[in-house]
């Protein structure tokens, strides 16, 4: 049963559920104060004063006149519109200790209790000053406490230090706190949610811990395992990918297998990086273990050797196999511009000796 009024509390507008509740006709025009008992006229007036200072939403347990005369126990939620001019609200009878009631109150307790002995959880309650008020829970046995242990004790006393205790701090201001945390050597999933009485103040805390203990060792072990891959996965690319200095200023890459993007990306990379650290004049790329070459790893190698000549050394191409030449030429690819020798000691010799006749022109340069 919804209404909308004005600040002063006159009904502007409201669903017909709540007029047939109330035996309204439907131009009749009422106001809050005047549905309810005289004597919570009060309580009703100071709601709606702090709702026009821009206070929180209000809850009143009320009795409320209906049709016949006869006054009936109701409760109000009331709050103030998002732009401010009115007061939106929810009439609904309240709970007066009926039969149905009280059915409805022991199956919630036993919808609770069948949760908190199936399920690895622990719920609680402390009161505003962190005093235990209900403790129970299939989980609570797991942490090694009785059900109910921690009654009547102070969890900022128990808890003193830890997370739980900082979590317990800021539900006691009024704000939801969801939070991990560990204690009794367990690891746990914790919502922290205040509740509140009819004036807005802090009633108690509501917890539900639930034991996440299997599922943080798993991650543990799936994180570990994923760095022990990792680890294994660089072994296995620095031994794909060994760079030797064969000779002072010369160093040779042996590449066996599939050259793919990613391997390529990993050998510019460490050839690179060698090249400058032992400042390099020459880097064979040795082809003898590729069998099989497709247009993305010829480019490949092209910018290699592109990404060489920019350092100030140059690459030479050696031992490519009949096969990977043919395939090189019906692709159309232009290699006439890179160092090619037969095989890896025939690019050794030709890089000694580039570097002989290098020597010997600088001598004959510094003679007088």
């Amino acid at each position: 049963m919804l209404f909308v009024a004005t600040l002063d509390g006159e009904l502007l507008h409201c669903t017909d559920s709540l007029r047939q509740a109330l035996g309204l006709a439907p131009d009749q025009e009422t106001s809050l104060l005047a549905l309810v008992h005289s004597e919570e006229r009060d309580a009703v007036e100071a709601a709606l004063a702090r709702l026009r200072s821009g206070g929180d939403p209000v809850q009143l347990d009320v009795r409320v006149q209906d049709g016949r005369g006869a006054y009936t126990p109701m409760s109000y939620s009331v709050r103030r519109s998002p732009e401010g001019d009115a007061i939106h609200g929810s009439l609904r009878r309240a709970a007066d200790g009926t039969t149905d009631d009280a059915s409805t109150a022991r199956m919630k307790a036993k919808l609770l209790d069948c949760i908190a002995n199936q399920m690895d959880i622990g719920v609680w309650a402390v009161d505003p000053q962190g005093t235990f008020i209900y403790h129970d829970g299939r989980g609570i046995e797991q942490a090694g406490v009785k059900r109910g242990a921690l009654l009547g004790m102070n969890v900022f006393q128990v808890y003193a230090g830890t997370e739980i205790a900082e979590n317990l701090k800021q539900a006691l201001t009024g704000k939801q706190m969801h939070a991990y945390n560990s204690a009794h050597d367990m690891h746990w999933e914790s919502w922290f949610s205040p509740v509140l009485d009819a004036n807005g103040a802090i009633q108690m805390v509501a917890g539900l811990t639930l034991n996440i203990t299997e599922l943080r060792k798993a991650e543990d072990d799936v994180r570990n395992k994923l760095m022990q891959i990792q680890r294994q996965q660089e072994v296995i690319r620095n031994l794909s990918t060994p760079i030797i200095e064969v000779w002072s200023g010369v160093l040779t890459l042996p590449l066996v297998g599939v050259v793919d993007s990613m391997r390529t990306a990993d050998v510019l990379d460490a050839l690179l990086t060698r090249i400058v650290d032992k400042q390099a004049r020459y880097a064979i790329l040795d082809l003898t273990g590729v069998d099989i070459v497709d247009s993305s790893v010829a480019s490949n190698i092209i910018q290699l050797v592109t990404a060489i000549r920019l350092l100030g050394a140059e690459g030479v191409v050696a031992g490519i196999k009949p096969n990977v030449a043919m395939t090189m030429v019906q692709l159309g690819l232009d290699l006439s511009q890179i160092p090619t020798q037969r095989n890896l000691r025939a690019a050794l010799a030709f890089c000694i000796g580039m570097m002989s006749g290098e020597q010997q022109k600088q001598a004959h340069a510094q003679k007088p």
